[in-house]
């Protein structure tokens, strides 16, 4: 038994955070899958940016969307859905074996969208049809004007993967969201059963922002306190999801759980273990989606102890306490992350479509 499938025993599915044409037809991504115990795929607008501005896998497909005069929008996610739709035909057994647990591929909304709840909502209902498969999960990000989107795709029947939390106030917000969208669902005669979510976590990104801070502080106190914010961020919104989810949910019979997605789990620092941000954050009923290097370090490494998230909520109050202490205003690093997470999207998506602009002259 692998690390990997020692971590699926602790509750933690094994999602790969990468895509491309290349993958799919070469048999790597079916090979990642049976090999590494890889058992679902999220996607995002730089993930097809890159996949999409290197190399001859898409050429053909570029020529005939040229031939048919197609618009460059229309193009980009021409390529992306069916990019999307095969790897979920690949991990179609996976979806099937799990109950619609797993199996999971994950397209996201255009990001400048952001702000525009009803695009959003047009959007999503559009991807959804256009991948046409059961284990599809369509990403719509947390921003104050999509929340609304989630309750409203949720209750479409459509599962989804709501991305870009940096916060516990906004994970409650997104809870709320799904759980009203799975009551709507189940008044409109849906099959609650059908419908899967997740929450995507944002972990690295936070420690990125807060340790920069710290360093400029500069105090022994302050010092000590770098690789730790992320980690305590995540544990806390671990807590909030076994309050809401593991006592008294309010869901309907039969609906499934909003699971804990940790996201950005690659390390930026090269000083920090390639595994911290997934042997701590273990534990039952969570996603951790990784870049195949991270991925790769767990396989070698292993470092694996059990369940890292249940118990923990105090420590992690503890860790925001010292780090407010210290002057970290976890309030603006929260803002700051959240308008560069919808900002990077934009660009990475924006220069794809003024690359894909110029391949359709």
């Amino acid at each position: 038994m692998s690390y990997i499938d020692e971590l699926y025993e602790i509750g933690t599915s094994t999602w790969l955070d990468d895509l491309s044409r290349d993958r799919i037809t070469s048999g790597n991504l079916d090979e990642v899958r049976a090999s590494k115990s890889v058992v679902g795929v999220t996607t995002n607008p730089a993930i097809f940016a890159k996949a999409m501005s290197v190399g001859t896998a898409y050429d053909d497909q570029i020529a005939q969307l040229k031939a048919n005069q197609s618009e460059v929008d229309a193009a980009v996610y021409a390529m992306s859905v069916d990019d999307v739709r095969d790897a979920c035909d690949i991990f179609a057994d996976v979806f099937s074996r799990t109950n619609g647990r797993d199996g999971r591929v994950s397209i996201e909304v255009d990001p400048r969208f952001a702000a525009d709840e009803k695009s959003t909502v047009e959007q999503a209902r559009e991807l959804w049809k256009l991948v046409d498969r059961g284990n599809a999960m369509i990403k719509i990000p947390a921003t104050d004007e999509s929340l609304p989107a989630i309750t409203a795709v949720v209750a479409e029947g459509i599962s989804v993967n709501v991305t870009l939390i940096f916060s516990v106030e906004r994970y409650k917000q997104v809870i709320e969201a799904y759980k009203e969208g799975i009551r709507q669902a189940a008044a409109n005669g849906k099959d609650v059963k059908e419908i899967h979510s997740v929450a995507s976590f944002f972990v690295s990104r936070m420690d990125t922002e807060v340790d920069k801070r710290l360093e400029t502080i500069g105090t022994d106190e302050a010092l000590a306190l770098r690789g730790k914010a992320g980690i305590a961020n995540a544990r806390l919104a671990y807590q909030l999801f076994i309050d809401e989810f593991l006592s008294e949910s309010g869901l309907p019979e039969d609906a499934n759980l909003q699971r804990p997605l940790w996201a950005s789990t690659g390390v930026k620092n090269p000083a920090y273990p390639a595994t911290m941000y997934v042997t701590e954050l273990a534990g039952p009923h969570t996603v951790n989606t990784m870049p195949e290097g991270t991925l790769d370090a767990v396989l070698e490494q292993g470092g694996l102890h059990g369940d890292t998230l249940t118990g923990y909520a105090e420590q992690s109050r503890e860790v925001f306490e010292q780090l407010a202490a210290v002057g970290i205003d976890l309030d603006d690093v929260v803002a700051v992350l959240e308008r560069e997470g919808v900002d990077k999207f934009v660009d990475a998506w924006q220069e794809l479509l003024d690359s894909m602009t110029e391949n359709l002259k």
